[in-house]
């Protein structure tokens, strides 16, 4: 839909939105050595595990305001290190995992159904459930959804919310790896992740997100999906799942999903459609004590607004090919590397930043400094993933359980201090 953004009430209805966040991190001894003991909150909603039991999710709720759902997740970390501190455990700070000497310290996640864990281990492997990441989930409130209805000419509510949601979502997985160059911070890892996968150990000096890049954790498959409407989008997912490729929807490991509100499953998002959609390519950022900056979720917002400017156009088969293509090229620590065309990513992203930053200046000047970070932190050599290996590439694992230690006090003071 082509939406009207010098009318003031439309383009203020679109800096409202809805955020919550999930964070994986990895428990660890005081040694530093992957954590053995059962997870410690087995009856919390708020603090789950994933993969392994090791392995830990904080969930936030859902708020109406980026401070809202930082300080949620701060209030979680200081619930969660107040505990580790009584067992002499300590958060992982980064989204790859220390050292370890064998995959039997990979304990996979004592939940009441394995099926699922256990099929993941034998195709994938232990070793990549080490993984550990961000997923921000984002919806603009009912009241924008309606008014963005009563202007489109559409008949059915549901529907135009689906497409508005499916449209949104292609446009992001386009875009996924500027988001992917901009918060990667994941470009340090141990000689002893690649060596139990069997890769080189010159592969370490590649990346600046591990996680989202070609040794990442991902399909055997590039998927293709259709974005027509949400029964074909569901379909095309279920042909995969059919085909015995996906064991379930969980298992399409892709940048941007669609989700229902409540359980996630794919007759769940049929039976109620699209709520929110769910951004899975963040990095969590040792540079930030809860793992991800307040100014990175800002521009992702900006950058949902600024999209919804672009035109519609076919997300084609061709087209989903390159963005997760182009997702990867994201995830390469020499942004000097060709993109397309002879640019290199650097030019790009600056490039896409400056058609921001003009949008920005004209509709929405008070929120400039959010695309200006951005900008600064390319022309100033300070990408996170550039800071990060600067740091610890040396001493990646010393340094990072002292980061951790640090982090843990940082945050049970905090505890401390609000009772």
């Amino acid at each position: 839909m082509k939406i009207d953004y010098d009318n003031k009430y439309t383009s203020q209805l679109l800096k409202k939105g809805e955020f919550g966040l999930e964070k994986e991190s990895l428990r660890v001894t005081h040694l530093g050595k992957l954590s053995q003991s059962k997870h410690p909150f087995p009856n919390d909603p708020h603090i789950s595990r994933d993969f392994c039991e090791n392995q830990t999710e904080i969930i936030t709720d859902v708020f109406d305001s980026v401070d809202g759902v930082l300080d949620d997740l701060k209030k979680l970390h200081c619930i969660l290190n107040e505990k580790l501190s009584s067992s002499g455990e300590y958060l992982w700070s980064f989204s790859n995992p220390p050292k370890f000497d064998t995959p039997d310290e990979i304990p996979i996640a004592e939940v009441n159904d394995n099926n699922y864990r256990n099929y993941l281990s034998k195709k994938y492997g232990k070793v990549k459930m080490l993984y550990s990441g961000i997923h921000l989930n984002f919806s603009f409130p009912q009241n924008v959804i309606f008014h963005l209805f009563n202007i489109s000419g559409d008949n059915n509510l549901t529907d135009f919310k689906n497409k508005f949601y499916l449209s949104l979502s292609s446009k992001l997985v386009e875009y996924s790896w500027l988001i992917v160059y901009l918060t990667a911070a994941s470009s340090v890892i141990d000689n002893s992740f690649l060596k139990h996968l069997g890769l080189d150990e010159n592969l370490k000096y590649k990346y600046s997100s591990f996680r989202c890049s070609e040794i990442g954790y991902r399909n055997f498959f590039t998927p293709i999906l259709d974005y027509t409407d949400l029964d074909g989008y569901i379909d095309s997912i279920n042909r995969y799942i059919n085909s015995g490729e996906l064991f379930s929807g969980s298992e399409l490991y892709y940048p941007v999903r669609l989700k229902p509100r409540g359980k996630n499953s794919l007759d769940s998002l049929k039976n109620k459609g699209v709520n929110h959609i769910e951004l899975r390519m963040l990095d969590v950022n040792p540079l930030s004590e809860i793992g991800i900056f307040k100014e990175d979720i800002e521009f992702i917002h900006l950058l949902i607004i600024y999209l919804l400017s672009l035109g519609e156009c076919e997300f084609t088969e061709q087209r989903q090919t390159e963005a997760m293509e182009n997702m990867l090229k994201g995830s390469l620590y020499d942004d000097k590397l060709i993109f397309t065309e002879n640019v290199s990513l650097k030019e790009r992203a600056l490039a896409e930043l400056s058609k921001i930053s003009d949008f920005t200046d004209k509709y929405y000047p008070e929120y400039r400094g959010a695309a200006e970070h951005q900008i600064n932190k390319i022309k100033n050599s300070r990408r996170y993933a550039e800071i990060v290996r600067n740091t610890y590439q040396n001493d990646y694992n010393r340094l990072g359980l002292e980061l951790s230690k640090k982090y843990r006090e940082v945050n049970r003071n905090v505890y401390a201090f609000c009772g």
